[in-house]
Parts: C-alpha cells; structure tokens; sequence
C-alpha cells in the first residue's frame, strides 16, 4: 500500500512516475542512459500493483536482452539483422551528409556500424540527429550487393526514445496539492536521490543544479570534489542535454560549420555541459572569445551568419586539495583551461555551486520512491523554459549598490530558475522568494570573489545583498 509521498505522486501524476529502485536493478551491468530505461519502464511498470510491476520489470529486461546493444556483443546483433533480414535495436544514432553520394548515413555507436543509410525524411523530423546524436528505437534491414560500394545495413524505421508533449496546465494544478518540501523532495527523487538523507544546504545545490534545464540561455560553474555527482543529471536525466567530457571542441562543432553551413552543438541543445573541463583543449584561438560574447548576449556570429540560440553552458571540474585552504591564497577556478581565467569570462557565469559542499555520493543517498519518469520530467522542464519569473524580485526586494547590472541579470535569472523549478504554478509567499534570492545572491557573490582575486580592485565589491522595498 503506497503512503505519504509515493501515493501523492502516484495520485496526482498517474503513469508519469516511477518506483526508482527499478530504474537502480535494472542499470547494474547495463550502461544505458536512465532517460532510455525509465521510458521502457513507463511503458510497462508504471503501476501500484506489485504483480504488475514484477511481470512489467521481467518484460523491460527481455527488450534490453534483445534489443539493446552492448558493444561486446554488437557482431551477435549484426548477425541476427543480416539472418532474419530484418530487426529492431535500441541504439544511439548519429548522422553525417554524405555530400560525395548526396545522402544522410548513420553512425550506430554501440553497434559499430558506419555509413549506415537513413532516410531523408527522418533527418527533417529530428534534425537533432546531425548534431551529436540521440538515442533512438531503429528497425534495421540488411540486403547485401555485391554490385554496390554502400553499406548492406539501412535504417527503414526510427523513433527516438522520448515521451509524447505534456499538458503543462496539468502539472501546473497538480503542483497546488503540494507543498514546497513536498514538491523539492519531488524533483530530487526524480533524478535518484533521497531527499530525506540530504542536508537543507546540499538539496539546494542539487536543484540548482537543474537550473539550465529550464532556464534559457544560463552560465552556470560547478567545481568541487570527485565523485559528487556533477555530470549525472546533465549525462543521463534528459535527452535535450549533451554531455562533453575532455577532448577538443573546435568552433565548428560548438557553434557553426562554414564549410557545412551547418549550426554546432549550441544551436541543437538545450545544454551543452563540459565535464572535467581542465582537459577540454580550447586552442583554437577564438573559441573562448566567440563562447564569451554568446554567453553575454544569446547569440554569436560566423562569417555573415548571425545566430541567436538558447543553450545553457554548464562548467563542470575536479578540485584537487581542501577549497577552503585554496581559498585563503588563491582563487578556486584552477580547473578551468588557462584561457578561460579571464575576467570578463569568469564575469559571465550566472552562478558558481560549491561542489565541496555536496557529499561523495554513497547508496544512502539514493532513492528508493517513487519519482517522476526521467523523459517526463526532461519536457516539463523544456515547457518551462517558454516561462519567466524574472520579475519577481523587484516587486518586494531592491539591490544594494555593490551590484552592477551583470550581478542583477545573475540574480534575476538564478531566481527565475529556481522559481520555476519549485514554484512553476506562480504562488510562492515572501519568504519563499526570499530564500531563492538568498541562494541566487550567495552562487553570484562566489564569482565576485573569484573575479577580485583574478582582476583586482575592478571587482572590489563583492558584498552582493538585495533589501526589503519597506
């Protein structure tokens, strides 16, 4: 018999949540995305009825066992399309324009195939598929000619794995039964923590961390500890968000290809995160000058293109040694690339999470309720970023002087993500407002305070507050 939280959730949001220690069995031994699996589990476990859910949990294992490709068993999967003619797999799909044969052929990550051909029609659809690539349920068809230079292998059907549109003005009045621990407690289950076993102080951190996901156009910089879970939420919780970690980023990539007239990764996301962002090679020289201008204003310019784009960059990276030893004698950006300590760089980012004040995750952290399905929660948070709540500071609060107009934006836009995320139905008390302004102002002075050590006096003020319109 489900109580307290879990039969809420169920209540309220029927077939949109999920018992999260499914989402945990179900991962060991298989590295698949949880956006991936729990959008299986939705089809068939998204019950209270404990026979239902054993019966459900049996028939995800079998399409995982059939249908998922593990790279150590990619020639077994190959075979089965080459003898049955035919077959579906659960892949993840990327595709290039071959320009010399003027047709789209795709990339199997798992499978190891290349050049496989895809339809035209698919990559009108889901143009998300030439850059980066997203997960996908495919039927594959095999027929071999000895005359033709192409791939045997084609792609006859595809369907990303993602969830159907959401009635937002649902969850919007669903969202009025709960309350504010309620609801936060909510949207950490649903990323796989147990908000019981959180400090106040850490659950804060972890649903800013879910700020890009529903703010547009938001800098945000994580850097703290190994093994706190940085790069979790932005790698596996949601399909609109990529995950780069270390290697080159080149200009072309990130943001536009003039040899390709194609649009780069910013263009294509919702978020683009780089993880362990110290080994992230930035030598082209002006990456991090075009990367500077778009995180300041929403658009960059190649060439004669001029593109305006709504992706939030998230910096994710390792501290080596004791922050609050570090703090007394330097600044705590060291993980960065060298060329981005740069004042006017660092003055970009909205906010700066305190990755040291996160615990190193242990099996106590994580949920065992019931939470919201990852690919459900991933279009609530798509819906939101169409809303603000900017505004709401200046109706009850007003800024000290040591905040410029830089500070302001960081301000409005880290309480308008935090607002939406805990509040997205509008109706939040003063005090309520207060603690999101509260937590916007201290992530924002912890980039002043990096700015005055890097830049000197210029950045002096750092006593960021905002006070009461009496």
């Amino acid at each position: 018999m489900l109580q307290g939280l879990d039969r809420k959730l169920f209540d309220s949001f029927p077939g949109k949540v999920v018992r999260k220690d499914l989402t945990k069995k179900l991962r060991s031994g298989i590295n698949v995305p949880v956006f991936v699996l729990e959008y299986l589990l939705a089809q068939y476990c998204a019950s209270d009825d404990e026979q239902t859910i054993i019966e459900g949990t049996e028939r995800v294992k079998q399409i995982l066992e059939q249908n998922y490709v593990r790279p150590d068993e990619a020639e077994r999967i190959k075979s089965r399309v080459r003898e049955r003619g035919s077959y579906k797999v659960i892949d993840k799909v990327t595709v290039r324009l071959n320009e010399k044969k003027d047709l789209y052929e795709a990339v199997l990550s798992n499978l190891g195939l290349k050049n496989v051909e895809v339809q035209t029609d698919f990559i009108k659809k889901y143009d998300r598929l030439l850059a980066g690539g997203i997960w996908c349920i495919v039927n594959l068809t095999y027929f071999y000619d000895p005359e033709s230079n192409v791939s045997p292998f084609t792609i006859t059907e595809l369907k990303p794995i993602q969830m159907p549109g959401i009635n937002l003005e649902s969850i919007l009045e669903e969202r009025k039964k709960f309350t504010k621990e309620e609801w936060m407690a909510a949207l950490l289950r649903s990323v796989g923590y147990d908000p019981e076993n959180l400090e106040e102080k850490t659950k804060w951190h972890f649903i800013a961390r879910m700020i890009p996901f529903v703010e547009n156009n938001y800098n945000l910089l994580e850097l703290g500890p190994r093994g706190t879970g940085k790069s979790y939420i932005y790698d596996e919780i949601s399909p609109n968000s990529i995950l780069l970690s270390g290697g080159k980023t080149t200009v072309a990539n990130l943001f536009y290809n003039m040899a390709t007239r194609t649009v780069g990764l910013i263009g294509m996301w919702d978020i683009v995160a780089f993880d362990e962002v110290g080994g992230i090679d930035m030598r082209e020289k002006d990456t991090v000058q075009i990367m500077k201008g778009y995180m300041a204003n929403g658009a960059f310019a190649r060439g004669k293109e001029h593109v305006n784009a709504n992706a939030s960059l998230v910096f994710l990276g390792n501290i080596d040694g004791d922050p609050v030893e570090i703090a007394k004698t330097r600044h705590l950006l060291e993980p960065l690339p060298e060329q981005m300590i740069d004042s006017a760089f660092i003055d970009r980012f909205h906010s700066y999470i305190p990755g040291w004040e996160v615990p190193k995750m242990k099996p106590e952290y994580f949920t065992d309720g019931y939470g919201f399905i990852s690919d459900y929660l991933a279009e609530w948070y798509k819906e939101m970023r169409k809303k603000t709540f900017a505004d709401a500071i200046e109706k009850h609060f007003k800024y000290n002087g040591d905040m410029n107009q830089r500070d302001i934006i960081a301000v409005r836009k880290t309480v308008s993500g935090l607002l939406k995320l805990l509040y997205p139905h509008g109706e939040f008390t003063k005090d309520e407002l207060r603690e999101c302004v509260d937590y916007a102002v201290a992530t924002r002075r912890r980039v002043k305070e990096q700015l005055f050590k890097i830049g000197g006096d210029e950045f002096k003020h750092v006593e960021l507050g905002v006070g009461e319109i009496v």
